[in-house]
């Protein structure tokens, strides 16, 4: 299957400038293949861009797991966006249509959550800083920056 990448005007992708900030922003069905789907394209999205893979793969895999998981709404979608600051600075969000269900932070998620809320302890292991953003309504974004790596 042969997937363009657009941008969020659903033009074709520039190529970006050197020191250009770099957007890519696509809408999934909230599914298991939804979110598969938005993993594999994040991953060549970063490759396209000459940005290494992971931890960044992991953390789209996780938090578009949970916008299938627990904001799925039966006919909405899910939205990744990634940026890429001229800095280095890596931003994955993931929006849903669950606005009223906040992820837990911290290791209480995994004590109020039992089985569930791992894969955000992952998130905050792998981001330098995470968090939401409510809205519009009924949305929320769960998002999660990535600094570059030091040399």
């Amino acid at each position: 299957m042969n997937h363009r990448i657009t941008s969020t005007s659903g033009a074709p992708a520039e190529p970006a400038a050197p020191d250009a900030p770099r957007r890519f922003s696509m809408r999934f069905s909230a599914t298991r293949r939804g979110a598969r789907l938005a993993r594999l394209l994040a991953a060549q999205q970063l490759q396209d861009w000459g940005l290494p893979p992971d931890p960044a793969r992991l953390v789209v895999a996780e938090l578009a797991a949970n916008a299938v998981l627990h904001g799925r709404v039966p006919g909405r979608d899910f939205r990744l966006t990634l940026s890429a600051a001229a800095s280095g600075t890596l931003c994955v969000e993931v929006t849903d249509t669950r606005g009223e269900l906040t992820p837990v932070r911290g290791r209480l998620a995994a004590e109020v959550l039992g089985e569930s809320g791992y894969g955000l302890l992952l998130v905050e292991e792998l981001a330098d800083r995470w968090g939401v953003r409510h809205g519009p309504a009924p949305c929320k974004t769960v998002w999660a920056e990535l600094d570059p790596a030091a040399p």
